[in-house]
């Protein structure tokens, strides 16, 4: 009996401390879900204080974005501005290396900026002077071509038709082609093309015109409303006449008007020209070349005259080379 008892008290014993500690973890329960909501509550609070303080430095870094994209783009404009000044100047520059290594001899060139050009003068051969003693005398208004042979049969007018051109010396032009004709008072045939080539009469084309009073008339009244195209620059009309018309058989000149030379080097002009004016056995060239230089640009300022120059030096070469002769005109009037 005595040890059944001491087995009842340890179990009521263990009970009571099983009882206590269920107690104790449902207090801990109860309290921690009455901390909870408060514990959430300051969570919730840091999170949106963290979240509108991350929303305004993303506001700010857009705003440092766009300035920046802002300036990066104008950077880059200005940077391609200053790339297309540095090729307009690197051209500019190669194009005065080209005149100043094109142009030797210095007083010329004063004398051409200057407006003093003078018409160059060739001595006649006998048998020129028996052709021009058989024409007319040139009057006082077609002097201005003297120094030009007039042995040939065939005459072709090389004529620049840009816009300084037909803008402002026109009706100079087509005075001067009137007097050039007058020197010859027949040939076998005229043509007339513009400095690219191109033909004032198309049904001409690759043919020569006949020579009479009335086509004479034609050529001027078609002339004084002939503007087309034009590169200022002799090379193509000069090369395209001498290919189509030159004959072993024909005495042909060649006469280009014009005011100015924008093409790239004068010194490969003249060895293209070289190459299909070739000389004969005599020495004559296929065709003669004359130049009649125009004074609109050389009026010009100082600046604004380096393609005059550059058209004057051209022609100068090639007259002298193609048995020419290369008239400046320093004043509208004349030469």
């Amino acid at each position: 009996m005595r040890v059944r008892r001491t087995i009842e008290d340890f179990n009521l014993a263990f009970l009571d401390v099983i009882s206590c500690g269920f107690g104790a973890v449902i207090l801990l329960l109860v309290l921690s879900r009455f901390a909870e909501p408060v514990v959430i509550e300051e969570m919730r609070e840091d999170l949106d204080k963290q979240l509108a303080r991350m929303e305004q430095e993303i506001v700010e870094l857009s705003g440092e974005t766009r300035t920046l994209n802002r300036d990066l783009t104008e950077k880059n404009t200005q940077l391609s501005e200053e790339k297309r000044k540095l090729a307009r100047l690197q051209g500019l520059l190669s194009t005065v290396k080209g005149e100043f290594a094109a142009v030797k001899d210095t007083a010329q060139v004063k004398e051409i900026i200057e407006g003093k050009l003078q018409a160059a003068h060739q001595e006649l051969s006998d048998e020129m002077k028996r052709l021009y003693g058989q024409q007319e005398r040139p009057t006082k208004a077609n002097s201005n071509i003297g120094g030009i042979p007039v042995d040939s049969e065939y005459i072709i007018f090389i004529i620049d038709t840009s816009g300084s051109m037909f803008n402002y010396s026109w009706g100079l032009v087509l005075r001067k082609i009137e007097e050039t004709l007058a020197i010859y008072p027949k040939v076998k045939g005229i043509q007339v093309m513009n400095d690219m080539g191109n033909y004032l009469f198309s049904q001409y084309r690759g043919r020569w015109i006949p020579d009479s009073k009335a086509r004479r008339k034609a050529i001027l009244k078609r002339l004084s409303g002939w503007s087309v195209f034009s590169n200022s620059s002799p090379v193509e009309g000069i090369t395209r006449a001498i290919q189509t018309f030159h004959g072993k058989d024909k005495k042909i000149s060649l006469y280009v008007f014009g005011d100015e030379f924008t093409g790239s080097s004068i010194d490969s002009v003249v060895e293209a020209v070289d190459r299909i004016n070739k000389a004969g056995r005599k020495g004559r060239r296929r065709v003669r070349i004359h130049g009649v230089g125009f004074p609109v640009v050389i009026s010009q300022p100082p600046g604004l005259q380096q393609t005059g120059i550059r058209f004057a030096t051209l022609m100068r070469i090639l007259c002298e080379r193609n048995g020419g002769t290369f008239v400046g005109l320093n004043r509208y009037g004349g030469a």
